[in-house]
């Protein structure tokens, strides 16, 4: 099952893919089964119950409405750096032993579709395509061979990253937070459509159509059951949780000369059997008020 959280005229909705279309409904209308994140949080069959009312639903055009986040005020955004051996090398950085974990918040997160936003005390803005994994069951000292089982599906991340406020301090919060630069979407896809724990996936990121990341998701040096293990061993993961699982080597700072994503640009991250997430790059306010020889 792959389902899209929207808007419409103000109400909230939640649609199905069915047959290479949606269908769905908005809170305004008899029968709405309950946002996404009500449904993971419900657990059970919710989905499954969700999705067989969605299914005889009406149809819904996406094009017609405003597609959001699939969650868009999730309880925790965990993210994961240095999580492919060749970023790490990259980035100049040892690879670690242990997660390097850093959070996000829901008020940077942004849809399919919507703008990442440059913002104007920055050049450096660059991309991060990565997979998320969301947890559906309260997870606590959950054992890595049992750890998928807590999983509710799976969706992109572009972790939108301004490059010199991430390295001002030891900490990477404030170049990981800046408003509308997560890009999150487009849609949830439950576990049972993809191979646990996506292994084996090709995950690619392109910029303007060329590709500049490109990788298989068994290249993860923590796996998302591995990552859940050592989660869960300090916090209890809740369903509607978002784990952002890294990303694979070809960031723009990286590069020589650097390659930052600029106003015009369009970034894809598309993950084989989920889909792809589309976001183009505008300036904050339209304008520039930070100018580089």
């Amino acid at each position: 099952m792959r389902f899209v959280s929207f808007q419409s005229n103000g109400f909230a909705g939640v649609a199905l893919h069915v047959d290479g279309g949606w269908h769905g409904t908005t809170s305004n209308q008899p029968g709405f089964p309950g946002d996404l994140l009500s449904l993971i949080k419900s657990g059970g069959t919710s989905l499954s119950d969700a999705a067989a009312v969605l299914k005889i639903a009406g149809s819904i055009d996406l094009d017609a409405v405003e597609v959001l986040p699939p969650l868009s005020d999730p309880g925790k955004i965990v993210c994961v750096g240095l999580n492919y051996t060749d970023h790490s090398a990259e980035s100049g950085f040892k690879q670690p032993d242990f997660p390097t974990i850093f959070g996000r918040f829901n008020s940077s997160l942004i849809a399919h579709g919507a703008p990442i936003l440059r913002p104007e005390v920055s050049d450096q803005l660059d991309y991060e395509g990565e997979l998320v994994a969301i947890i559906g069951k309260p997870a606590r000292n959950v054992s890595e061979a049992k750890a998928l089982d807590y999983v509710a599906g799976y969706s992109i991340f572009n972790d939108g990253s301004i490059r010199d406020y991430q390295f001002k301090a030891p900490q990477w919060t404030p170049g990981k937070n800046f408003d509308d630069t997560g890009a999150f979407g487009p849609w949830f896809v439950t576990a049972d459509e993809l191979p646990p724990g996506c292994v084996g996936l090709r995950l690619q990121t392109r910029l303007n159509g060329v590709v500049v990341q490109d990788a298989s998701i068994s290249d993860m040096v923590f796996s998302v059951a591995r990552l859940i293990e050592i989660l869960s061993s300090f916090m209890t993961l809740l369903p509607g949780d978002v784990i952002v699982t890294g990303t694979p080597s070809g960031v723009g700072l990286a590069r020589k000369p650097p390659l930052f994503m600029k106003d015009g640009d369009v970034c894809e991250v598309e993950i084989e059997r989920i889909g792809t997430l589309s976001n183009p790059i505008r300036d904050r306010n339209g304008k520039r008020e930070l100018r580089h020889a």
